[in-house]
């Protein structure tokens, strides 16, 4: 179980690889509760990234406000959307802790530029999205640091610059 952010009306949905690898059958639950097969189009292991396709019809689509060049400062208010546990559709807040953070993904390569947020992440929120006060989409979440496996206060987001690149 993890989380997803739809990235236009064509039906793309990113999420984190780490949600979807090995996984035989993925599906994607959108606000309104309908459930759509998902197709995993493509994939960025270094920056454990997911393109999913479904196959939805357009006006269920709500794409995430997507603009790279929206720059994260630490202090920053952020919104962090997912669902932790399987509670579907959560809305944590927080503020941006540090920024340019060394993230080790794993599938052992390295995302240079990660966001360090206290935006409540646990198992589950993986994939979800990063906003800022805004609603504009500054990052994806993708993990925590605990010793044991629950939001202990330290968690990280995949920064919207480097998901964009590994979308396009």
């Amino acid at each position: 179980m993890g989380s997803g952010v739809v990235w236009d009306r064509s039906g793309q949905v990113v999420t984190n690889l780490h949600v979807v690898r090995d996984s035989h059958e993925a599906r994607a639950v959108l606000r309104d509760g309908s459930s759509w097969r998902a197709r995993v189009m493509g994939t960025d292991p270094a920056r454990d990234i997911a393109v999913l396709m479904i196959d939805a019809p357009r006006d269920l689509l709500v794409p995430v406000d997507v603009q790279p060049s929206v720059m994260p400062e630490v202090g920053q208010t952020v919104y962090a959307i997912g669902n932790p546990f399987g509670l579907e559709h959560t809305l944590t807040v927080g503020v941006i802790s540090a920024l340019g953070r060394d993230l080790r993904t794993d599938s052992g390569g390295i995302v240079h530029g990660a966001i360090q947020t206290d935006a409540a992440v646990n198992p589950g929120s993986s994939g979800g999205s990063l906003l800022d006060s805004r609603g504009r989409l500054i990052g994806i979440n993708t993990a925590l640091v605990s010793p044991s496996g629950a939001f202990a206060g330290i968690a990280f987001a995949i920064p919207i610059e480097a998901v964009d690149d590994a979308v396009s």
